[in-house]
C-alpha cells in the first residue's frame, strides 16, 4: 500500500499528515510575511537609487541593503544578537518551547506571533482538510489558505496585499477552474472581472465624493483573486461577511484600544477571512439565507 492511498483510507492518520504539514508551512509563512515587505522595499529603494544615479547624483543605498536577500538568504537569526538559528531552534511550535520562547544567544524574548502564526497555519488547515476530505480539492483549498494566512498578515503590518502572491493566485483560480477543481471557468472569469471592478468603483465613487482614498489597489486583486476561485455568485456572501467582520473588529479596536479613528485599517484581513469562510460554507450560508427569505 503506497503512501497516498494509506492517507485516503485512514482519515485521522490524513489529519495528522496535514497539521504537520500546516505547522511546516505555518513556519515558512512567517519568513514569508516578514521578508517580502523588506524585500519589495529595498527593491523600490534601490530603482530610485538607480534613477538618481542616472540623473547624475551619488547611489546612497545602503551596504546592507545591496547585499543578497531573499527568502532564502541570509539565514535566519536573532534581530538583537545576530545568532543564527539553527535547525533544532527552527522546528515549529516545539523549538519555542524548548527555548521557553528566549534566544538561544542572547536570551531576548522571542515573539509570540511565531508559533501562533504556526498552530493557526496548523488549524485552518486541518479544517479544510477535514471539510474537503482526500483529494485534489483540498490540496487546492490548502494553498489558498496558506497564502490569505500571508497576505492577512502582511496587510496588518504594512497596509499591502503583494502582487507576488495575488497575481500568481489569480492565475491559479482560474487554471483550477480548467481542471475542474472549482467553479467553471465562464464563473471564474466573471468572478475575477467582477471582483475587480467592485471594489475598484468603491473606491472611485469614495475619492470623488471625499477627495480621499479609501482603500487599495491590492484589495481589488484579493477580491478578484476569491471570485476566480469561487465563482461571482460568491462574491455577494464575500463582500457581506468582510464588511461585517471589519465592522465589527474595527469597533473592537477603536473601544476597547482606544485607537485613533484617522488611523487606516486595513481591508485585507477581513476580505481574505470573508473568502476563506466562502471557500467552505459560502454555500450553506446562501443556502440558509434563501430559506429564510422564501419563509419571510
Amino acid at each position: 500500500m503506497d503512501v497516498l492511498s494509506l492517507l485516503s483510507g485512514n482519515t485521522p492518520l490524513y489529519l495528522t499528515a496535514v497539521a504537520l504539514l500546516g505547522l511546516s508551512v505555518g513556519s515558512f509563512l512567517n519568513v514569508v510575511i516578514y521578508r517580502l515587505p523588506e524585500m519589495m522595499q529595498r527593491e523600490w529603494r534601490a530603482h530610485c537609487a538607480e534613477l538618481v544615479a542616472g540623473e547624475g547624483g551619488a547611489d546612497d543605498t545602503p551596504a546592507a541593503e545591496q547585499e543578497r536577500f531573499n527568502l532564502s538568504t541570509p539565514r535566519s537569526r536573532c534581530p538583537h544578537c545576530g545568532h543564527r538559528i539553527g535547525a533544532l531552534e527552527n522546528i515549529p511550535i516545539v523549538s519555542y518551547l524548548w527555548l521557553r520562547g528566549r534566544c538561544a544567544g542572547c536570551g531576548a524574548a522571542i515573539s509570540m506571533r511565531y508559533p501562533i502564526i504556526e498552530a493557526a497555519t496548523a488549524l485552518l488547515s486541518v479544517v479544510v482538510a477535514w471539510h474537503f476530505g482526500f483529494g485534489w480539492q483540498a490540496l487546492a483549498a490548502l494553498v489558498l489558505t496558506w497564502a490569505l494566512v500571508a497576505l492577512t498578515m502582511i496587510d496588518f503590518d504594512h497596509q499591502l496585499l503583494p502582487d507576488s502572491i495575488t497575481q500568481p493566485l489569480l492565475w491559479l483560480g482560474l487554471l483550477f477552474s480548467l481542471w475542474g477543481l472549482g467553479v467553471d471557468i465562464t464563473s471564474a472569469v466573471i468572478g475575477a472581472v467582477a471582483g475587480y471592478l467592485s471594489l475598484w468603483s468603491v473606491y472611485w465613487a469614495f475619492k470623488l465624493i471625499t477627495g480621499k482614498e479609501g482603500m487599495g489597489y491590492g484589495d481589488f486583486k484579493l477580491l478578484a483573486v476569491l471570485g476566480a476561485w469561487m465563482g461571482w455568485q460568491m462574491l455577494p456572501v464575500i463582500i457581506l461577511l468582510s464588511s461585517l467582520v471589519g465592522a465589527v473588529v474595527g469597533i473592537g479596536l477603536i473601544l476597547l484600544r482606544g485607537r485613533d479613528r484617522s488611523i487606516p485599517i486595513p481591508f485585507g484581513p477581513y476580505l481574505a477571512a470573508a473568502g476563506w469562510i466562502a471557500l467552505l460554507w459560502g454555500q450553506d450560508i446562501t443556502q440558509a439565507y434563501l430559506r429564510y427569505s422564501a419563509v419571510g
